[in-house]
């Protein structure tokens, strides 16, 4: 069956979202964000796109982009092929890093805009990564309340003042843009991180990817007595949920 086309937006701007194939982590240390960071900012200067938002999650992330002299997908061809090249060196690993095709969705509104970017920054919240917004390192809000990098903040600063922005930021919402359901965790990412590599004495996702299938299905079996849900395991190793359940 041919994949649907994807919807044009009529004002150019995108909520996109890059997953890790089987839901595996993309970032597994703060040197990973950066060089994300760096190749965003790389990209920005070729394409020419407006970045209103990102946000950068352990196996995801989010963002919010106006296209103007190239195309989303080559944008996102960009993206991927520059960081998953860097990320498969780094972590002597091969093949493809990201889950198929990004998801994407088109913003044809202000007030679409501003809900997408509420979303994007409250997702380090709702996943139990930071209590405040401005505590989250690798969002764009801290650019929105402070100095300004990457995001090209004056466009929603013309619709509201900084102090409206803040007020309308940490509103609750149970929006679930881009997401086909919801993770819950019972021990948090950093605890889970944390026991897989004491438990395997593995020192990152690529060395316990190459261990005997034999060897990772023992491992499995304790990371679930140690809490971990399917899930969490499936997502900070990616070793397919078939064979986390089965363990």
């Amino acid at each position: 069956m041919p994949r649907r086309g994807r919807v044009k937006s009529e004002t150019g701007i995108y909520h996109v979202m890059l997953r890790g194939i089987n839901r595996q982590v993309i970032f597994e240390d703060d040197e990973d964000c950066v060089k994300m960071m760096q190749t965003l900012s790389d990209v920005k200067e070729v394409s020419k796109c407006k970045i209103f938002a990102y946000c950068l999650m352990q196996n995801h992330c989010h963002f919010v982009l106006k296209t103007e002299s190239e195309s989303l997908e080559q944008i996102f061809k960009r993206i991927g092929a520059r960081y998953v090249y860097w990320y498969n060196l780094k972590y002597k690993r091969t093949g493809h890093l990201f889950q198929d095709r990004y998801k994407s969705e088109t913003v044809e509104s202000d007030k679409h805009l501003l809900a997408v970017l509420r979303y994007v920054h409250q997702n380090p919240i709702k996943a139990g990564l930071a209590k405040v917004l401005i505590d989250y390192p690798w969002s764009s809000y801290k650019e929105y309340v402070g100095k300004p990098v990457l995001v090209d903040t004056g466009f929603i600063y013309s619709m509201m003042s900084k102090k409206e922005f803040k007020e309308y930021s940490i509103i609750e919402t149970s929006d679930s843009a881009l997401e086909d359901e919801p993770t819950k965790i019972r021990v948090s990412d950093t605890e889970a991180k944390d026991k897989i590599h004491e438990i395997s004495r593995c020192g990152s996702l690529a060395k316990f990817q190459q261990l005997a299938s034999d060897e990772q299905r023992l491992y499995i079996k304790k990371f679930k007595e140690a809490g971990m849900s399917i899930r969490q395991i499936n997502r900070l190793t990616g070793i397919s949920r078939g064979i986390v359940e089965r363990a």
